[in-house]
């Protein structure tokens, strides 16, 4: 804030000068004392200049305590500080950032921290700053941490391979807020040279470090803690939430497309704790969030399952804020952004209008600024496939005792398991036709190597037919899942040539597919359209291929290949044993 404007504010605040805006008769939610009272904002430039609570909760018969150039009656609404995602990656929504911005605002949602490791894996650096420029094309905030793990394993291929010097100018810029969440817990817990450079890199810069800890306890959990992680949105039971906020770090209460936490997880959050808990989707898609919602969903959950409006809006805003030190809002108080979202009630929280910085962006759900694109070519033509063909996705075995990878319900946890499988006589893996088995593979996209991991998934429940997606967390490799090879090559070749995307083949034809061509992983469409397009495949999904209507198809299968997430999963070099973190052979 300059001094110019520092002044203007102390002038308005002090009502020697007209606000630009009051909004008056409102239902304030005041972080500060914890109440909910009736009274009106007043607003200069994009800054809350005062906040005056009425006596006896109404208005003042001779108007307000300030004056305005213009003022807007809220008719009794709810006024809370705009909504916050504490931890999103903009790629799972299949939007490009500006087209996410256009969907979550009207919604209420002001702010996301983000991690753009999805694109960074594929393109690098030059993702990056796609991102960044993609960014400025929306009102909504998007604060930008730089993807610490790309790849996310040593044990995988991705685009780009950024170790700490390759980070360092990223940090370093002004607006960036730390390290994004940091998957190798391994080697933070072991004190890899690696990884110590990079946590070293965000703390001589006084940047933070986000957290990633699926499962972890006991001493590697003490670990974690002690290099200075700031939270961590892996928690998926109560128990687990518990653990990490007595080790201080922040928790981050999560509801995306396919984990559904945040009940369960609001088993641990009490008066006391509360201020460290955070909300956050994580990996939310379109249709999910045009179907239910995106932080206003989390809100009605909190409140259904016994928390108040004040706590839950307090997760929401103000906590996020304070944990990645944006001091400039997350709160009706004077000095901070006058970001803001009115709701009629506290139950559905919808949101009736929407201020960013000062300015109307959102009205009975429309966004109302002016719609433009980021160019995309940079991050365009990303496949770059060496010999594929359909015999390298046959699976062969020197025993008819496998490792599998067991999907657990609910989430995208696997367990690692084993399952008897028949051999031809050239050592040709047959999958049982009477059990929920199906052949999977990672076909190598970025650097031409002709890698292929092969595996087994149980629990999927496709019957028939195949489905491929570049969609694949987080190298984002092309995943192959089907019970007949040549029908998973189809579906791997039809994916190559639509740029990216998912693809369904059913008797050697494609019946459905959605292209992603922003770096295989977005797509430039509209959010209606996407979600359409998506739900229409999800319903093929579910209809012809025989895939349980209790697992989304596409997001689940993505998380098949992320080799931080027990307990075992698949990489383009072979099977991986999360719990070991170490490659394994597929007999068992």
């Amino acid at each position: 804030m300059t001094t110019a404007e520092i002044k203007n504010l102390l002038d308005v605040a002090a009502g020697r000068k007209a606000a630009d805006l009051v909004i008056k008769n409102c239902q304030l939610i005041s972080h500060g004392d914890g109440r909910i009272a009736r009274g009106e904002i007043a607003i200069t430039g994009p800054y809350i200049a005062a906040i005056t609570f009425y006596e006896n909760g109404e208005p003042n018969a001779a108007g307000s305590v300030y004056q305005a150039k213009k003022v807007l009656d809220a008719q009794g609404a709810y006024c809370s500080p705009g909504l916050m995602d504490a931890h999103i990656h903009v790629e799972s929504s299949y939007l490009t950032p500006e087209e996410l911005g256009r969907l979550l605002v009207p919604l209420g949602t002001t702010t996301i921290i983000a991690d753009p490791h999805e694109i960074v894996n594929v393109a690098g650096i030059e993702g990056f700053r796609y991102m960044q420029a993609a960014a400025e094309k929306t009102v909504l905030k998007i604060e930008y941490l730089v993807p610490s793990c790309v790849p996310a394993t040593a044990f995988e291929t991705a685009g780009a391979d950024l170790e700490a010097a390759d980070l360092l100018p990223l940090l370093e810029e002004k607006n960036i807020l730390g390290l994004a969440e940091l998957m190798n817990y391994p080697g933070v817990i072991n004190a890899d040279p690696a990884v110590m450079a990079k946590i070293m890199a965000a703390k001589d810069l006084g940047k933070l470090i986000d957290g990633h800890a699926p499962g972890l306890q006991g001493q590697g959990l003490n670990a974690y803690a002690a290099a200075g992680i700031l939270a961590d949105h892996e928690c998926s039971t109560a128990e687990e939430a518990r653990a990490r906020l007595a080790r201080g770090l922040y928790v981050m209460l999560r509801q995306g497309s396919s984990c559904h936490d945040l009940a369960q997880l609001l088993g641990a959050v009490n008066a006391d704790n509360y201020t460290r808990c955070l909300l956050c989707s994580d990996d939310r898609h379109a249709d999910t969030i045009l179907r239910l919602g995106h932080i206003n969903e989390h809100l009605q959950i909190c409140v259904q399952n016994g928390l108040s409006p004040l706590q839950a809006l307090r997760m929401a805003t103000l906590n996020t804020a304070e944990a990645f030190g944006l001091n400039d809002r997350g709160a009706l108080f004077p000095g901070r952004k006058a970001d803001l979202a009115f709701f009629e009630d506290l139950q559905k929280f919808e949101a009736k209008a929407v201020f960013i910085d000062g300015e109307l962006v959102a009205q009975d759900g429309h966004y109302l600024p002016a719609f433009e694109r980021a160019d995309t070519s940079s991050v365009r033509k990303s496949f770059h496939l060496g010999n594929f063909n359909r015999d390298k996705l046959v699976l062969r075995a020197k025993s008819n005792h496998l490792r599998c990878m067991i999907l657990q319900p609910g989430g995208v946890l696997t367990k690692a398991g084993t399952c008897q499988v028949d051999l031809d006589n050239e050592g040709r893996v047959l999958l049982p036709a009477d059990q929920d088995l199906v052949y999977l593979a990672v076909v190598e996209r970025h650097k031409n190597t002709g890698n292929v991991g092969l595996g087994i998934l149980e629990g999927y429940g496709l019957k028939n037919g195949a489905i491929a997606t570049s969609i694949a967390h987080d190298s984002h490799n092309i995943l192959v899942a089907g019970r007949d090879q040549a029908e998973m090559a189809k579906a791997v070749e039809a994916l190559v040539d639509q740029e990216g995307g998912v693809v369904l083949v059913q008797e050697g034809k494609v019946i459905a597919n959605l292209p992603l061509p922003v770096a295989g992983l977005m797509s430039e469409e509209p959010a209606t359209e996407l979600a359409q397009s998506l739900s229409k495949l999800e319903e093929q999904a579910h209809r012809k291929l025989g895939i349980s209507r209790e697992i989304d198809p596409v997001m689940t299968l993505s998380f098949m290949s992320l080799a931080v997430i027990p307990e075992l999963k698949l990489t383009d070099l072979g099977l991986f044993d999360v719990t070991q973190f170490k490659l394994v052979d597929l007999e068992a």
